[in-house]
C-alpha cells in the first residue's frame, strides 16, 4: 500500500507542520523524568501518530501504542500500564503513546481518564498523547497536565507537490482535474489522498453497492461484526481505507481477545492467517495488485456476533515478550524470595527462644 509504501522514515521526510515538529524534536531532547507529557491536537491523516513513532526510534525508545479503546478503564490502564510504569529499567527505555484520547470520555469511561490523569501527573516515562480536537470539556482536564502541541492541515500547494513526486516514482500519472479532486476530497488527510490516489491508478479498491465514508479502525471492526449482512459488511471493509497490515492486527487482537468457543477462533484465525500470507507475499514481490485480494479473504472472517468487539494491545513483540517472560522471572524469583524469608524468619525466632531459654535455664 502507497501509504505504507512512503510512510516518512524520518521527522525530515513529513511535510508540513515545521515549528509543530520542531518542538516535538525539542520535548524529546530536553525529556527527563517529571516532564509534563506531550498532547498533539490535530484533523486525522496529517501525521500525528507518524510523528510519535518516528521520534520514538529517533531516539531510541521502545515504543507502546495504545488507543481509547485501551485506557478507557482504570483496570485496563492498570493491566496495561503498570508493568511498562513500574519496570523501566527491565523494559529497557519504553515510551507510552495513547492515540483518539479524546475518545476515552462518555459513556464507555469507566475510571479510565481519572487513571490516565494520575500518570500524566507523574510521568516516570516519556508519554505522548494525540487528539482530533481538544476543544470538549472533557479534554480540559487532561489538557491541564500535558503540554499541547497543535497541528493544522497541510496546505494543498504541498499536498500537490507530495503526491506528484508519490506518482513520479510510481510511473503513474493522473489527470490534473483528477489531481485536484483527490486533494480536495483529501480535506489535508495525507494518508486518504494516497489510499485515494492508489484506488485510481490500481484499481485495488473495487467499488461496492453501499459506500460507507472512510471510518477509523475501531468504528470499523465493530461496524463489520454488526453488520446485517455480508454485502454490508464488505462495504465496512472497503471503507477501512488502512494499512493492510494494521488491517489485519485490527481483526486479530480483537478476535483473540473476544469470548469465543475454540472452533469459531480456530476458524477465524486460520482466515487471519491466510491473510497475513498474502500480505507477505505482497512484501516480497511488491506486487500491490495482489492487494485487491485482501479484503476478499478478510471477509471470511463475517459473523454477526455480538462477541466480538474492537480491542488492541498494541505493544511490539519484543516489548510484549520481554514483559512475559521477564514477568514471569520475576514472579517465580519473587516467590523463592518469600519462602526463604519465611524459612529465616522462622529461623530467627526459633534461635531467639532457644537463647532466652538456656539464659533462663543457667541463671535457674
Amino acid at each position: 500500500m502507497w501509504s505504507e509504501k512512503y510512510r516518512p522514515q524520518n521527522i525530515s521526510d513529513m511535510i508540513g507542520n515545521e515549528e509543530s515538529r520542531s518542538s516535538i524534536i525539542e520535548w524529546f531532547t530536553k525529556w527527563k523524568k517529571g516532564t509534563k507529557p506531550l498532547l498533539l491536537v490535530g484533523p486525522p491523516g496529517i501525521g500525528k501518530t507518524t510523528i510519535a513513532y518516528i521520534t520514538a526510534k529517533q531516539f531510541g525508545y521502545d515504543m507502546v501504542g495504545l488507543n481509547a479503546s485501551d485506557v478507557r478503564s482504570k483496570s485496563r490502564i492498570n493491566e496495561i500500564l503498570t508493568p511498562v510504569l513500574g519496570n523501566v529499567s527491565l523494559l529497557g527505555i519504553p515510551m507510552i503513546f495513547i492515540d483518539e484520547v479524546d475518545g476515552i470520555h462518555g459513556r464507555g469511561d469507566y475510571g479510565g481518564a481519572e487513571a490516565l490523569i494520575d500518570i500524566l501527573k507523574e510521568p516516570t516515562v516519556p508519554i505522548v498523547l494525540a487528539a482530533n480536537s481538544d476543544e470538549s470539556d472533557k479534554m480540559k482536564s487532561i489538557k491541564k497536565v500535558v503540554k499541547t502541541i497543535s497541528f493544522k492541515p497541510i496546505p494543498p500547494r504541498l499536498l500537490k507537490v507530495y503526491l506528484e513526486n508519490i506518482l513520479s516514482k510510481e510511473n503513474a500519472k493522473l489527470s490534473p482535474g483528477s489531481l485536484i479532486k483527490v486533494i480536495e476530497r483529501s480535506r489535508g488527510d495525507i494518508r486518504s489522498m494516497i489510499n485515494l490516489t492508489q484506488s485510481l491508478v490500481t484499481g485495488f479498491n473495487p467499488q461496492t453497492e453501499k459506500s460507507f465514508e472512510n471510518i477509523n479502525v475501531e468504528d470499523g471492526i465493530n461496524a463489520f461484526f454488526k453488520a446485517n449482512s455480508i454485502d454490508e459488511a464488505r462495504s465496512v471493509l472497503y471503507s477501512m481505507q488502512i494499512d493492510p497490515k494494521l488491517k489485519i492486527d485490527a481483526f486479530y487482537s480483537s478476535i483473540i481477545t473476544s469470548n469465543l468457543d475454540n472452533q469459531t477462533l480456530a476458524k477465524l484465525l486460520t482466515i487471519i492467517s491466510e491473510a497475513d500470507m498474502l500480505y507477505g507475499k505482497i512484501m516480497r514481490t511488491q506486487n500491490w495488485r495482489l492487494l485487491r485480494y485482501l479484503n476478499e479473504i478478510l471477509i471470511g472472517l463475517y459473523q454477526n456476533n455480538e462477541r466480538i468487539r474492537y480491542s488492541q494491545y498494541n505493544l511490539s513483540w519484543p516489548l510484549l515478550n520481554r514483559i512475559r517472560w521477564d514477568g514471569k522471572k520475576i514472579k517465580a524469583f519473587s516467590s523463592i524470595m518469600a519462602k526463604n524469608f519465611i524459612y529465616h524468619l522462622v529461623h530467627l525466632l526459633l534461635c531467639v527462644f532457644l537463647t532466652c531459654y538456656y539464659v533462663l535455664k543457667i541463671k535457674n
